[in-house]
């Protein structure tokens, strides 16, 4: 293979790559889309109890879970913190009872570090309660990963970052007068990754995740 044969191939490659990489993520500006303008026509009510967050709880069928129809899922799949806060109003606007808040793994997933992380948090923490201070506001530990999947590349020694932010963010909940829970001891093995049992791509919960995320918050959203 000649020299200017193996540039030519390499120029097609990283073409097609980038090609890829801009169809995914416009596939996700799509998909948020999508999930943005029907919210619009699902206004959120006082009695309401907001699930807010990224593709984990867009996954999850709360009002079955908790048995509670005022229950309601306003998770979107690859959101991160500064996505939530474009589209916060949506929720504010509505005054709900409660916010449980779960975000941050695919910032972390970004490369950002933890100060950059806590800094762009607490803005939308604040803007939470600012927007809505009547709203019981639950920030939630960012769950646990596990990458013996291999599936996520760019969590891979991401560990770390979490559990240091999850600090952070028991702090900025302190100062905030939000709850903080933690959901890092029951989703995790015995070694602190996120248990197999609850998950079948490292990161995304299956239903035994779900039962037992569930089981978690539960007294929170029946207090």
């Amino acid at each position: 293979m000649t020299m200017l044969y193996k540039l030519k191939y390499l120029r097609i490659m990283l073409a097609a790559a980038a090609l890829t990489f801009a169809l995914c993520i416009s596939a996700q500006d799509e998909y948020w889309h999508q999930r943005v303008t029907l919210f619009d026509k699902l206004p959120v009510e006082s009695a309401h109890i907001v699930m807010l967050g990224n593709s984990i709880t867009d996954g999850g069928e709360f009002s079955e879970l908790f048995n509670n129809e005022n229950v309601i899922n306003r998770g979107i799949r690859n959101d991160v913190i500064k996505g939530v806060e474009k589209r916060l109003g949506q929720v504010t606007s509505g005054h709900p009872s409660k916010i449980f808040l779960l975000i941050g793994i695919n910032d972390i997933s970004h490369n950002l570090t933890v100060d950059r992380l806590a800094s762009d948090y607490e803005h939308l923490v604040k803007e939470i309660r600012r927007q809505s201070p009547e709203s019981r506001l639950y920030i939630q530990s960012v769950m646990p990963v596990n990458n013996d999947f291999k599936r996520y590349k760019n969590l891979t020694g991401k560990e770390k970052t979490i559990m240091e932010l999850n600090k952070r963010l028991e702090t900025i909940a302190s100062r905030n007068g939000a709850v903080f829970i933690d959901l890092t001891k029951a989703l995790s093995d015995s070694c602190g990754k996120l248990n197999k049992a609850y998950t079948n791509d490292g990161l995304h919960l299956t239903g035994a995740g779900y039962k037992t995320w569930a089981k978690t918050i539960r007294p929170y959203i029946e207090e």
